[in-house]
């Protein structure tokens, strides 16, 4: 039980630095964009997030992404961390959240 309490405690620190990353071109952070698809933390702390961006040719792509990767690999606790860009399923306004929707206008 303790492992798991860690794990969700892990999970949760992650989160907190996603919601701290902001798209450049959208005031979001990119968690409430719904850019982050999976958070995945294995028994022994390697993170791996899988991602997308607003749009394939998003010139700051490698920034972002490896913002992401040193923001969760500083993390207390965290062994490793790699981040997968993925485009499918492409995103869209729709997987924001109801209060990212709200901040930008869209509800």
């Amino acid at each position: 039980m303790e492992n798991k309490d860690n794990l969700l405690g892990l999970e949760s620190e992650i989160i907190k630095v996603l919601s701290n990353i902001y798209d450049p071109e959208i005031p979001v952070d990119i968690y409430s964009l719904g850019l982050i698809y999976e958070v995945n933390v294995d028994d022994d702390n390697n993170v791996e997030i899988v991602m997308t961006l607003t749009a394939p040719n998003c010139p700051v792509a490698d920034n972002l992404v490896e913002e992401v990767r040193s923001g969760i690999a500083a993390i207390k606790g965290v062994k490793s961390s790699k981040v997968e860009l993925t485009f499918d399923p492409p995103w869209d306004k729709d997987m924001m959240s109801e209060e990212a929707q709200l901040d930008l206008g869209l509800m």
